[in-house]
């Protein structure tokens, strides 16, 4: 069934706003529309935004009430760093004695590069008495007079005694300006580190802060009710309130979105996602349902900032073919988009008639190997697209799809040239291409560990077919084009959850410590207006930087959407099988509850003993879940508890490496908690009771618990 509630997500880029309407309901895609970003009106992006919504609306026949959630994605604040389009940062160190001359060091951020021969514009005072209003306030007008629009306060050892900072930016307030407090952005050890972060978020603070304004008012006046939200850099969204305070946050957001789209659109549990533009590939790692991120490097320094781990290779759907001495080719960085050339598959047989193939330079400095057709119809560039055209790799109804006799007929002078068949020719383009995406492929595979027989390829964006197809061609690995792959960025947009992380450095941790971070996590999720039954939060230990990480996740509403469809038991078997690559005759139902089904099966290896490998799979014949060798048990909320400690007793290892607890999942209503970041027996323990403590006594639950070798 489906509703009139719509879920809207706005993909701001560089050239173009890209909006898509989903229903609240199915998910399924209704409508999708693309306007110019509108950088020069006087409303910035805003314009570009409301224009994308009143156009999406008009073609859905929806209104504005019917909007149950909108969020946006935008490049602004990457875009602002890279363009050095920043505000001056007024850094006020706070301390005494020897701590005082560490902060004073931090007047050297003023150094980091922006742009080749531009830094950071920064001036530097000190405060060794935050509790001197007349110090605090001599301060800010050093800063000031310098030219500073936002101020940053830091103190050593502010994360344990936040006090200092809380003054200088309250005094900062009351002036006006826009304030950041280093522990804030971070609650890390790491006084440069932590510093040098909150410097960059102030400096893009006054834009983002005008802009945030710009938006929020423009939707309010569109009659938009739903609260806005805003794309973070770790693939989930944030209240609009929060991206005030964090602006970095949406710092390498852009990439973000698309994986989102293939993780929640696209169920994605263990594989890549490759993001393949005109001129580029994004890649990124979903595991275990999870996607990867990493503290980011900005500025060329390394940061607090926990954002997707993307890897870009500069191959995309419109990179140029090159050939040397006739014989060797190559493909890219440079694209045809660039060169301002249009693709040679996209022309007319009649453009292309008497085509002869030349080599030029498309841009100063470029080598002077790069391949054209030279027709009737004028200068066409060869591309990968028009490769994967003329070989067949292009499905039909894609973005990039063309006539492939027009591609074969464009791809014929270079083969010629080569002296092979059009179909070899087209071959040795894609090859070329997709070997330099296959070299960051490999890396990210051995970097996550992930299984390569259950690791999918998924490609997205508007070149997509181009790089994915072939790939997985070559490699032998599932590999698939996203459905609505050009739009899967606004897709992920609209269908992203609320997330927010917490870290805190905490020797020797205890079972209520651990909890107490993982409490606020949750808050902080709900408080951005995620329904509190569906929030799923996973929390990490690491023994050796004594990090307590939790991460939040929750939809802003329940999804108990009644889905079109619901996969029968033959199906779901089906698809486990498949992912176990196992004859269904040999897979095995091994627990359920009323969202999920866990299959697994026996798989024996000489010298490597008998494994046991595990799928879980939703309603939708979707796997959720992969484990490679794992035990099952079924049991109730009720007598879970006393059930999980005599497993994770028996799971347990002992070693020189110290006690290490098994990975454990839950399986509880429709969450699958992931329990599996904490190695202490009596901390795991205790987070499970806590994911249990709301349920009914008679709930099913099952665990799924994987020994640590």
């Amino acid at each position: 069934m489906t509703t009139h509630r719509i879920r809207v997500g706005i993909d701001v880029g560089g050239t173009f706003t890209d909006a898509v309407a989903v229903d609240a309901t199915t998910l399924d895609l209704l409508g999708q529309v693309k306007v110019p970003t509108s950088h020069h009106h006087q409303d910035g992006v805003a314009h570009g935004i409301v224009e994308a919504l009143d156009r999406l609306l008009d073609q859905t026949g929806h209104a504005p009430e019917d909007v149950a959630f909108l969020a946006h994605g935008t490049t602004q604040a990457t875009n602002a760093l890279l363009e050095g389009d920043v505000a001056t940062v007024g850094l006020i160190g706070i301390g005494t004695g020897p701590g005082a001359a560490l902060t004073r060091r931090l007047a050297s951020l003023g150094k980091l590069e922006l742009t080749p021969g531009r830094t950071l514009p920064l001036s530097y005072a000190h405060v060794a008495d935050p509790d001197d209003p007349s110090a605090v306030s001599a301060a800010l007008e050093r800063v000031v007079r310098d030219g500073a629009e936002a101020v940053v306060a830091t103190q050593p050892f502010s994360v344990d005694r936040p006090e200092g900072e809380d003054t200088v930016t309250a005094a900062a307030g009351e002036r006006g300006l826009p304030a950041t407090a280093a522990h804030e952005i971070t609650s890390l050890y790491g006084l440069q580190k932590r510093t040098r972060t909150a410097v960059v978020n102030a400096a893009i603070l006054p834009r983002m802060l005008a802009t945030a304004d710009l938006v929020d008012s423009s939707i309010i006046k569109a009659g938009v009710r739903a609260p806005l939200m805003v794309m973070r850099c770790d693939g989930g969204v944030m209240a609009l309130d929060e991206m005030r305070r964090r602006p970095l946050l949406t710092v390498l957001s852009g990439p973000a979105a698309g994986v989102a789209g293939a993780l929640m659109q696209e169920r994605v549990s263990e594989g890549l996602f490759l993001e393949t533009g005109g001129t580029s590939t994004d890649i990124s790692v979903v595991r275990r349902g999870k996607v990867a991120v990493r503290h980011a490097v900005i500025l060329g320094k390394s940061s607090y900032l926990s954002a997707l781990d993307v890897r870009t290779v500069g191959v995309g759907g419109g990179s140029m073919i090159r050939i040397d001495g006739g014989k060797a080719v190559t493909v890219g960085p440079r694209s045809a988009h660039i060169a301002g050339l249009p693709y040679a598959c996209f022309a007319s047989a009649e453009d292309l008639r008497d085509a002869k193939l030349a080599t030029v330079r498309p841009m100063e400095g470029d080598p002077a190997d790069h391949v054209v057709l030279d027709a009737a119809g004028g200068r066409y560039a060869l591309t990968m697209t028009c490769a994967a055209n003329a070989l067949g790799r292009v499905p039909e109804g894609d973005f990039a799809r063309a006539d492939q006799d027009v591609a074969r007929a464009a791809l014929a002078p270079l083969a010629a040239a080569l002296g092979v068949d059009v179909a070899t020719a087209a071959a040795r383009v894609l090859d070329a291409g997709t070997a330099q995406v296959r070299t960051v492929v490999e890396q990210m595979i051995k970097d996550y560990r992930l299984d390569r027989d259950t690791a999918v390829l998924v490609g997205g964006g508007g070149g997509a077919a181009s790089v994915t197809p072939h790939l997985a061609a070559t490699t032998g690995q599932d590999g698939r084009i996203a459905r609505h792959s050009e739009v899967i960025s606004p897709i992920g947009v609209a269908l992203a959850l609320v997330r927010e992380q917490v870290e805190r450095i905490i020797p020797g941790a205890t079972q209520e410590q651990i909890l107490a971070v993982r409490a606020e996590a949750e808050r902080a999720v709900t408080a951005q207006g995620a329904a509190a039954d569906a929030v799923e939060v996973e929390v990490t230990v690491d023994p050796q930087t004594n990090t307590v990480r939790a991460v939040a996740t929750g939809a802003t509403e329940l999804r108990t959407q009644d889905r079109g469809h619901r996969a029968g038991d033959a199906e779901r078997l089906a698809a486990a099988a498949a992912s176990l690559h196992s004859d269904p005759a040999t897979v095995r139902v091994l627990a359920a509850t009323p969202s999920h089904t866990v299959y697994g099966t026996e798989v024996h290896r000489r010298f490597r003993g008998t494994r046991h490998p595990v799928r879980v799979v939703d309603a939708d014949g979707v796997v959720r879940l992969h484990v490679p060798d794992a035990c099952v048990a079924a049991t109730t909320a009720g007598d879970a508890p006393s059930a999980l400690a005599s497993l994770v007793d028996e799971s347990t290892s002992y070693g020189d490496g110290g006690v290490r607890a098994p990975a454990l999942r839950l399986l509880i209503g429709s969450r699958i908690a992931d329990l599996s970041g904490v190695l202490d027996p009596g901390s795991l323990l205790a987070l499970a009771r806590s994911e249990l403590g709301s349920r009914a006594a008679d709930e099913p639950v099952v665990a799924v618990v994987e020994a640590r070798t």
